[in-house]
């Protein structure tokens, strides 16, 4: 029986083996950085082998900057074997895709630029805190710009490709950080608050 032009079907080929490579890769990266990060914070497992945190925490960022370049690559890999379908009329095929990619990006590397290695790749599970919150762009306009950086260029991509199977595993991208975003954001929020109480309690003994 022939499929309907519109079915799921023929928007997604779920026989591809690639799709699920790409599909795992996307659920498997922040599932790791939250354990490992975590198990840090709490057993200091890779500080007390390298015997410094700053260098565990940028083993770390390498480790994780590794999985991102494989899962950017298992993406790719996946959007050409799904099915083609335009998405968006000309120009806007173009120019919308890239806008996205390069705002994304934009928001990414500012992200990085303003919080460094170690503010950017979990350094605060290792103690090694930012002085202040960072408030100026992109995070006066984003809580999480690297998450919407990073999420806006799957998108870029799934349009560039004319893919909608890469519409559907952008959103999975989005679903998966927001639920990071639910055991991260409180989880660092309490690593400075616990600073806090320490300053206000030495303060305290200090007089």
């Amino acid at each position: 029986m022939k499929s309907h032009p519109l079915s799921l079907e023929s928007l997604v080929d779920f026989h591809q083996p690639s799709f699920y490579y790409s599909l795992g890769m996307i659920f498997f990266n922040p599932l790791f950085w939250n354990i490992v990060a975590q198990n840090e914070y709490h057993h200091k497992l890779i500080s007390k082998r390298v015997k410094n945190p700053r260098i565990g925490c940028y083993l770390l960022a390498a480790t994780i900057f590794s999985l991102g370049i494989i899962r950017d690559a298992l993406y790719t890999k996946a959007l050409k074997d799904q099915p083609a379908m335009d998405l968006l009329p000309a120009p806007f095929d173009i120019v919308v895709p890239a806008f996205l990619a390069v705002f994304g990006q934009i928001l990414v590397i500012s992200s990085t630029w303003q919080l460094g290695i170690t503010g950017t790749f979990l350094g605060d599970y290792f103690g090694i805190l930012m002085d202040e919150k960072v408030e100026s762009f992109p995070f006066n306009y984003f809580n999480d710009p690297m998450y919407v950086g990073s999420t806006l260029t799957f998108a870029a991509g799934a349009l560039w490709h004319k893919r909608p199977a890469g519409l559907f595993l952008t959103t999975i991208v989005w679903i998966v950080y927001t639920i990071a975003l639910r055991y991260e954001s409180p989880f660092t929020t309490e690593i400075y608050a616990k600073r806090e109480r320490e300053r206000a309690l030495k303060a305290q003994k200090a007089k």
